[in-house]
This record gives C-alpha cells, sequence and structure tokens, in this order.
C-alpha cells in the first residue's frame, strides 16, 4: 500500500479523486509533480488499476522522465509494468506507427525538421516562378499555424482564415498544396502532422479513437493551460469511450498564446465535462510570504481566471526590491554590483537568475558579467542536433531508414564530396520527376556516376548491417566508411574548430551508445531516430534547462517557467517591456503580459530584485521610460524602493555614480 499521509488535504483528496472528469488547479510551487505521481502509485498500488490502462501526458521528454523516476520510486515494477507516461508527440509517433496507413503512409516514415520544411517550401516558390519574393519563414509559420487550428491545405482556401485579397495567403495556399504532396511522396512528416494526422485519424475513422480510448481508461493531462486546439481534440480522442480524465495546470501561468495555446482549454473545462471535480492546490512551497503575497496581488487584477489566493508558511523574509536606475547601462551594473554582494555572502551563482522579456536586453548585463568576472550561462544557442555534421549524420541515418527520403539524400549526396555538383544534382532530381520515381532508385542505377553506385551500395548495406550489429557499432563503421573525420579536417582551416568538431561526432556515438544501454532490444535505428527528433522538436521549445554548474543563468520569462532560483533579478519592469509595446499599440489582451509577470515573480524563492530604466537609448535615440503598470500601483506594503540611492538621481549622476562604485566594490572584493 501507498501511504498518502505526506500530502497535504488538497493534494491528498487530488491523488484519491480517480473516476470521473477532474481539474486540478495547481498554482505555482505548489508540488504538482509530487501529487499526480501519488495519484498514479495510488491507483496502481491501492486500487489495483492495471499500468496498461493508465495514461499520463506531459509537453517535454523531461517531464515525462521526471515523473516516471518518481513513479519508480513509489511502485514495485511488477505493479507499473504497461503503464504509460509520455509526451503529446511520442503517443501521437506511437498510435501513427501503429494505425498511420489508414491515411496511405508507410508506418516507417521520417520526421522533417524546419530546415527540411523550407527545402520544400523554397522548392514550391521556385516551381511558382512568383514576381516577386516571398519570405519562406512566413509562409511556413502560417503552414504550421493552420495545422495547429486543424485546417489541411484542401481546407485552407475554404476557411476563415484565408483571405483572397492577402497576397501571402494566396501564395501560401498553392505551397501547402505542393508542400503536403511532397511530404507524402517522401512518406515523411513534419512535426505539426504527428498531432495533425493523429486527429484527423480519429476523426475520419473512429474506430481508432475507440480503440486507444478502450486502452487507455484513466488519462492525466499535465500542464492543460498550456494545450491548443488539436491537443483538446487528441485529448477528445481518447476519452471517446469513457471521461475519466483529470487535468492538471495553473490558467494563471498561461503564456503560450504566441505558440497557439488556447487558456478556454482550462477555463472552460467544466462547460466541456460535466460533472467535473475542482480541486485547488493554494499551498506554495517554493517563495518566502512576501514574494508570494506580491505575486497575488499582481496577478489579481486579471479578470478573467479562477479565483485562487496562494499562500505559504514561509514566512519572514525581505520584501521583493524595485530599483529605479539611470539607463541600461546603469541597469546592468546595479544587478551586477548586487550579485556581487550575494557572492561575497556565500551565496552560490547557480541560486541566481536574470530574466528578461526579450533577448535583446542581454548585451549590457553581458558586458557588465565579463568586466566582473561573474561566471554566466545565457539558456538559448544553438542546439546540438542544430550543428552541421550532426546534421549531416542524421541525414543519412534518416535516408537508411528510409530510401524515399529525398531531402536527407540531396542534403548529402556530396559529403563527403562525390564529384557531384548543383547541376548534376538537378539533372538526376529532373529525370526522377518525370518518370515518377523516387530519387534514390535514380542515383542506385546512375551508371554515369560510378560513385553514386557506390554511395547507394553504402547505404543498401548499413541498412540491413542495423539488423545485425549494435546500433552505435553501424554508426562508428558509417563514419568511417564515409571518411567523414577526413572530411571535417580538410573543411576547416582551423586545427582547434576541426577537433572541436570531431569531438561532436564522439559525442553523438556516446548518445546512440547511452540509448542502447538503456533501451536494450528496443535500441533500434527507427527509435533512436524518433528520440532524437522528438527531443530536439519538443524540449528545446522552452530553450535548454540550465545547468547547475557555479554560474549566474540568464535567460527569457517565457524559458523560466517551471524553474526556481533562490535569488531572482527581473530586469527591464518597464512600460513597453512588460507588457510589451505590441500587446499596447495593438490594443490585444493585457492579461498574458500580466501572467508572464506573475511567472518571474514566483520563480523566486529567497529575494527578488526588479528593475526599470528612466531611459534607453532606442534607435540611436534617449527615450524616457516608465514602470510597469503591473507593479507602478502597488504600495511599500509589497515593494521596498531603494529611493536615496537610485531615484533622486538623474539618469547622467546614475550612470557616473553607479561607475565610480563599482569600481570601489570590484578593489575591496580583491
Amino acid at each position: 500500500m501507498i501511504s498518502l499521509a505526506g500530502l497535504n488535504p488538497e493534494q491528498r483528496l487530488a491523488a484519491e479523486t480517480v473516476h470521473g472528469p477532474v481539474l486540478i488547479l495547481a498554482g505555482a510551487g505548489s508540488g504538482k509533480t509530487r501529487t499526480i505521481t501519488f495519484r498514479i502509485a495510488h491507483m496502481l498500488e491501492n486500487l489495483g488499476i492495471p499500468g496498461s490502462q493508465i495514461l499520463a501526458v506531459s509537453f517535454t521528454n523531461k517531464a515525462a522522465q521526471e515523473m516516471r523516476e518518481r513513479v519508480a520510486h513509489l511502485v514495485h515494477k511488477d505493479h507499473r509494468k504497461g503503464l504509460t507516461l509520455s509526451t503529446f508527440h511520442s503517443l501521437g509517433i506511437k498510435i501513427l506507427k501503429e494505425d498511420l496507413h489508414h491515411l496511405g503512409y508507410s508506418p516507417r516514415f521520417t520526421i522533417y525538421d524546419t530546415s527540411d520544411q523550407m527545402s520544400i517550401i523554397r522548392e514550391a516558390l521556385k516551381n511558382l516562378r512568383a514576381e516577386k519574393a516571398y519570405d519562406k519563414s512566413t509562409i511556413q509559420s502560417k503552414i504550421s499555424w493552420l495545422k495547429n487550428k486543424g485546417v489541411s491545405a484542401s481546407e485552407f482556401k475554404d476557411s476563415p482564415f484565408f483571405d483572397p485579397e492577402n497576397d501571402y495567403d494566396q501564395i501560401t495556399e498553392h505551397v501547402f498544396h505542393f508542400y503536403q504532396d511532397k511530404l507524402q511522396f517522401y512518406n515523411a512528416l513534419d512535426f505539426d502532422d504527428i498531432l495533425f494526422l493523429t486527429v484527423k485519424l480519429f476523426k475520419e475513422f473512429p474506430q481508432v479513437a475507440e480503440k486507444y480510448s478502450n486502452r487507455f481508461r484513466y488519462l492525466m493531462i499535465d500542464e492543460y493551460q498550456d494545450t491548443n486546439g488539436l491537443q483538446f481534440e487528441f485529448i477528445k480522442g481518447l476519452t471517446k469511450t469513457h471521461k475519466n480524465i483529470c487535468v492538471v495546470g495553473d490558467d494563471d501561468q498561461s503564456i503560450y498564446a504566441f505558440r497557439g495555446a488556447d487558456i478556454t482549454n482550462i477555463l472552460e473545462f467544466e462547460k466541456r465535462y460535466e460533472k467535473t471535480t475542482v480541486i485547488k492546490l493554494e499551498e506554495n512551497y517554493r517563495s518566502y510570504f512576501p514574494i508570494l503575497h506580491l505575486a497575488n496581488e499582481v496577478i489579481k487584477e486579471n479578470k478573467v481566471r479562477k479565483p485562487k489566493t496562494m499562500r505559504t508558511s514561509q514566512v519572514g523574509g525581505d520584501k521583493p526590491m524595485l530599483l529605479a536606475t539611470g539607463d541600461t547601462e546603469h541597469e546592468a551594473q546595479v544587478v551586477i554590483e548586487e550579485i556581487l554582494k550575494l557572492q561575497k555572502q556565500n551565496i552560490s551563482l547557480s541560486e541566481m537568475a536574470i530574466l528578461y522579456r526579450s533577448n535583446t536586453q542581454i548585451e549590457p548585463f553581458e558586458d557588465q558579467l565579463r568586466l566582473a568576472q561573474i561566471p554566466y550561462q545565457i539558456i538559448g544557442g544553438q542546439k546540438f542536433y542544430e550543428k552541421k555534421e550532426i546534421k549531416d549524420l542524421i541525414a543519412y541515418l534518416m535516408l537508411i531508414l528510409n530510401p524515399r527520403d529525398e531531402l536527407s539524400l540531396r542534403r548529402i549526396i556530396n559529403v563527403p564530396q562525390r564529384g557531384i555538383g548543383n547541376v548534376g544534382l538537378g539533372k538526376l532530381v529532373a529525370q526522377a520527376s518525370s518518370v515518377k520515381k523516387p530519387l534514390f532508385n535514380i542515383v542506385s542505377e546512375s551508371s554515369t556516376h560510378p560513385e553514386l553506385m557506390i554511395f547507394a551500395d553504402l547505404i543498401k548495406r548499413l541498412r540491413h548491417r542495423f539488423n545485425e550489429a549494435p546500433l552505435s557499432t553501424v554508426i562508428q563503421e558509417l563514419i568511417s566508411e564515409i571518411g567523414y573525420e577526413s572530411y571535417i579536417e580538410k573543411s576547416y582551416d582551423n586545427p582547434k574548430l576541426a577537433l572541436l568538431k570531431k569531438a561532436d561526432l564522439h559525442h553523438f556515438l556516446s548518445s546512440a551508445q547511452r540509448f542502447q544501454d538503456l533501451f536494450k532490444h528496443d535500441a533500434t535505428l527507427e527509435n533512436f531516430i524518433e528520440k532524437l527528433l522528438l527531443a530536439d522538436s519538443q524540449d528545446t521549445k522552452n530553450d535548454a534547462e540550465p545547468t547547475k554548474k557555479h554560474e549566474v543563468t540568464l535567460m527569457t520569462l517565457h524559458s523560466s517557467k517551471g524553474l526556481e532560483f533562490d535569488h531572482v533579478f527581473l530586469v527591464g519592469m518597464e512600460e513597453e517591456i512588460l507588457p510589451h509595446k505590441r500587446t499596447i499599440q495593438d490594443n490585444t489582451d493585457i492579461n498574458e503580459e500580466r501572467r508572464l509577470c506573475y511567472v518571474g515573480l514566483t520563480r523566486a524563492r529567497k529575494k527578488l530584485f526588479m528593475t526599470y530604466a528612466k531611459e534607453r537609448k532606442i534607435y540611436g535615440k534617449k527615450i524616457p521610460r516608465f514602470p510597469s503598470r503591473f507593479i507602478i500601483e502597488l504600495t511599500e506594503s509589497y515593494i521596498s524602493q531603494d529611493r536615496t540611492t537610485f531615484n533622486d538621481l538623474t539618469p547622467e549622476q546614475a550612470v557616473e555614480f553607479k561607475a565610480n562604485f563599482f569600481s570601489d566594490l570590484m578593489n575591496s572584493l580583491k
């Protein structure tokens, strides 16, 4: 038996309420993941529900893995057999592998990333021979947006989203058809297709939805406030034969509307599922009282929300501090001064974070951190699987897996060089198009290019090798047979850079080895590629996870959701930054900007600093700035302001004062 004695009364009620629709409103720092995992453990151990009937869905592989590890600590492995803890997209992949043949695809499909999508869009625009240039990213974003609205290429023109007077809509309509035809010909999906085609499958073949609804009798959805319309339809299909659905989320932390998240999914859950049990988790285990007190005051001004007031037993602590600074340089100096003071108190840099609304705010903070010789990490930047050499290797593996994958073939047909230039490749592509054969077939039969025939034979041979030998062994053989390390040495004049690029190959091989060790008999090439592409597409949506190194973390407010730090610097608390200028100018919903502010405030455990500048240089001109409406109306009972040091100074005096003070401080710390 699993004891629920360690849960608070609300958490315990959430864990014990298993049947029918349940809405758990889990406020910031309220022990959401702990509650979910104890709920699963209670179902498995105390109620004897088979693991095969339980499905828990989260947004990232990291969240799913954390849930998996916590359940493993609570439940014996025999009792959790068949339990599915997955992401939306991983679940979609499993369903499509089993049933996508209904829609005319082969189950051994490829998943295309953004660069692959752009290649097809570029080809579509080239075929169109449009008189003016069109932005490929804009078209790709519109296609992605349409798919997440559940609109297919054939439906777009007759949908309310099509404007016949809009040039881009007319071009997108043409490109969308071309794009989807190419994907199906290549037996490929893009990331949006995973959910789009799953929902299409459920709607066109209701027996498929019923099959999975009967398979998963108990459904849990994490971060429900972040779901979009397509995910709602997916969930609706999974509850076709029952209403045992538990959703967990916080409407006050719904900040991803720009990605398609629909807050009405959580706000109207009770209307969509009758007889819903609503449970509020309002005990915050993260922040000291003054920080939480401020956050409650800020968020309560949003009128369209589920009423709740977070509370904490962690009394004491300092009031959040609002620092008025002269300009952006002064703002950065003030923050670095406070970091140095904290560091002098032996507080680890890993417990400090600088949060900002936009990446455009980073530069002065980086400059000052470097001057002060303070180690830091910026969450973001180029991802490992976006590096050229890694993308080349993945293209080889995807081609081995799916010879119809023309984009992967075109990427690596001359990597390393095989004497086939753009003109020669163009002729092969034209030949494949004219006889309506996959490009790989044409390459395999190309007697005029012996090197290409050798290349095609290698792909075919390695395809069989992956059925005979371990994954990492065959990837190593691939690297050796194509002479990829020598190719890297010739491609980079800088030996150190070439060494780093080769190190990336070894890191990739290590990833394959770890995958092999973890999944044993399931460590197939197909599963490895799927994990790579899903991890890169999902977990990097919110950027990377900060490491626990002795470094200050810099990140956007959107990236900070779900994280916490002892000491947080929320910078740029100004009108036209938070709330963002676009929101003010377009007179759009200011509520999401307030929720974003709330997310930033509740990242802090012990101490919260907020800053704003009296002026900023914008397009070369100094523009006066004003504190954010979210905090300016709050009295000193919520916020402490350092008036004597900052507010009485002009911007020029502040810069001079801080330059001298900063220099003195650095000398004192030596």
